[in-house]
């Protein structure tokens, strides 16, 4: 072999084999998991997961799928992040795809499925599994439609996911939504092929398994998840109405107003990271505190601003449950709209039906009594209303402030905290106690 013969040996086996060894030192491939619900968490796990992979310049993303559905919102923020992802996605279908799960499906590159698992069903339903009117059923067709269309795969299928109308000569009957098992779904073009695990889809593709990174969840993960579930929030909810009524009915007790401060904290902050609160959403509920704050202390009666302050704090509540971008909510529906404002009342109500029935028992016992600031005023100038009042029922004063309707009244010499009955009092009326319930002092306008 002469000189010339060898050099263009050296330099063809340069050419094949270098760009190899540099595509897969380059070419990580990022894999992480879509089981359980499609919702805000699965959402927030997207981003993250989508996030790292373009630090890390992986060329492959892969999604080991098993869901039966969620909210199309989100569904549809995934499918977006997706379709305009640069890397390569491919999405194994561990058992189950339905409905949402199906829409995430067809975004991607490639779709494998696991011998056994399905797609489709992608009919838009409530809760209690009602297929819902035609206006989201439309819309979801338009989603998987375009979808479809984007990844060069049949329209008319991933249409007939949604409507039972849509009929395919030799894949569906007319009347029934369609699902396609891994083979049915092999036949048409939806999916690339049958493998058992991610480690088959790397041998399929080609891509080398020590470039493989998996998805990390992190403990801050598992809490806000835990923290955003509707049980929870609920519960977050009756903490924060709670708190603010007992700081309203029992003046000088600090801890109740940080049970409400901590417990809105824990409930607008998930909401927050996950891209449910915005600071609109959270803004509107402090504009209620403040108009009913203003409504109890300054303003005589309860009218207007009263009644704008409890509808801004339970706006600001049920907004921040749902996805929404100032008041437009896309298909979120009013459903859930009406779910979360029902979460936000029934706790409202009952909290207040809990500190009512509750409230006088508690106040009594010995662990509630050293979190009472029982010396907040200087006895020496009167003021006796930080421990437990004298029996002063009948007895006759004078409003030492203006009662709006809570404020001060003067008896004997003595000052305590006390509310008026009659609403609005001016300074100087002279009054008389109606009665007396625990540190509540009660009075009327002396006539």
């Amino acid at each position: 072999m002469n000189r010339s013969a060898i050099v263009g040996v050296i330099l063809l086996t340069f050419t094949l084999f270098f760009p190899v060894c540099l595509f897969s030192q380059s070419a990580k491939v990022y894999v992480f998991d879509l089981h359980d619900e499609i919702g805000p968490p699965s959402w927030r796990q997207t981003k993250k997961a989508f996030d790292h992979a373009k630090e890390l310049d992986a060329s492959t993303i892969i999604i080991r799928m098993n869901t039966f559905g969620g909210l199309v919102d989100y569904a549809d923020s995934i499918r977006s992040t997706i379709l305009n992802s640069s890397m390569k996605t491919i999405v194994f279908i561990d058992n189950n795809a339905a409905s949402a799960g199906a829409l995430i499906s067809i975004a991607c590159d490639k779709i494998y499925m696991k011998p056994g698992a399905s797609i489709g069903a992608a009919s838009v339903v409530d809760t209690k599994g009602t297929v819902l009117p035609e206006k989201y059923q439309s819309y979801m067709r338009g989603l998987m439609r375009a979808t479809a269309e984007a990844k060069g795969r049949n329209p008319r299928i991933a249409e007939a996911f949604v409507d039972p109308d849509v009929e395919i000569k030799g894949v569906n009957s007319k009347g029934k939504v369609l699902t396609l098992t891994s083979k049915e779904a092999i036949k048409v073009g939806f999916c690339a092929g049958e493998v058992t695990s991610v480690d088959q889809i790397f041998a399929a593709e080609g891509l080398d398994p020590q470039q493989r990174v998996d998805h990390q969840v992190s403990v801050i993960d598992h809490i806000i998840v835990f923290l955003i579930s509707p049980v929870v929030s609920g519960f977050l909810i009756l903490l924060i109405i709670g708190g603010i009524y007992f700081e309203m009915q029992t003046p000088g007790i600090g801890f109740a107003l940080l049970v409400s401060v901590v417990a809105a904290a824990l409930f607008f902050a998930p909401l927050y990271l996950e891209g449910l609160a915005a600071h609109w959403e959270i803004g509107l509920f402090l504009v209620g505190l403040v108009l009913l704050m203003l409504e109890v202390f300054v303003i005589p009666g309860f009218g207007v601003a009263g009644i704008l302050g409890i509808i801004c704090i339970v706006g600001g509540l049920a907004l921040s449950m749902v996805m929404n971008d100032f008041f437009d909510f896309n298909v979120t529906g009013s459903e859930q709209l009406t779910t979360a404002v029902l979460i936000v009342l029934f706790s409202m109500v009952a909290s207040i039906v809990i500190c009512v029935i509750l409230g006088k028992s508690i106040m009594k016992t010995p662990v509630f009594r050293r979190l009472v600031l029982e010396d907040e005023q200087r006895s020496d100038l009167g003021y006796v209303s930080g421990k437990q009042p004298d029996d002063i029922l009948r007895k006759e004063g004078f409003a030492k402030t203006d009662m709006r309707p809570s404020g001060k009244i003067e008896i004997e010499g003595l000052w305590y905290d006390a509310i008026a009955l009659d609403g609005y009092l001016e300074k100087g009326t002279r009054i008389y106690v109606e009665k007396q319930e625990n540190y509540n002092v009660f009075v009327r306008k002396l006539l």
